[in-house]
C-alpha cells in the first residue's frame, strides 16, 4: 500500500541501517591508512555517536551516515 516498504524510500532505509549499526558498534574505528602522498597514518577511535568517514586515502570522524566508511570497506582499501 502507499507508504509501505519499497515505496520510494530506499535511501531512508539505508540511512537508518547505517545509523543503527554505528550506534550498536559505539562508533566505527578508523583503521590505519596510507594517504595519496604515501604517508602512513595510525588508526584512531571516534567519539560516541560518530563513526569513521572519508575515503581510502583520507579518514576522519563524522556523524554523516552518507560518509560512513565501515571497517570492512577500510580493510578492502588495504588490499588495493
Amino acid at each position: 500500500g502507499p507508504g509501505g516498504p519499497g515505496s520510494g524510500w530506499p535511501l531512508a532505509g539505508t540511512l537508518l541501517v547505517a545509523v543503527a549499526a554505528s550506534m550498536v558498534a559505539g562508533g566505527e574505528d578508523c583503521l590505519w591508512y596510507v594517504d595519496k602522498n604515501g604517508s602512513w597514518h595510525p588508526g584512531f577511535d571516534c567519539e560516541f555517536f560518530t563513526f569513521c568517514c572519508g575515503t581510502c586515502q583520507q579518514r576522519y570522524c563524522c556523524r554523516d551516515p552518507l560518509r560512513l566508511l565501515t571497517e570492512r570497506q577500510q580493510r578492502h582499501c588495504l588490499a588495493f
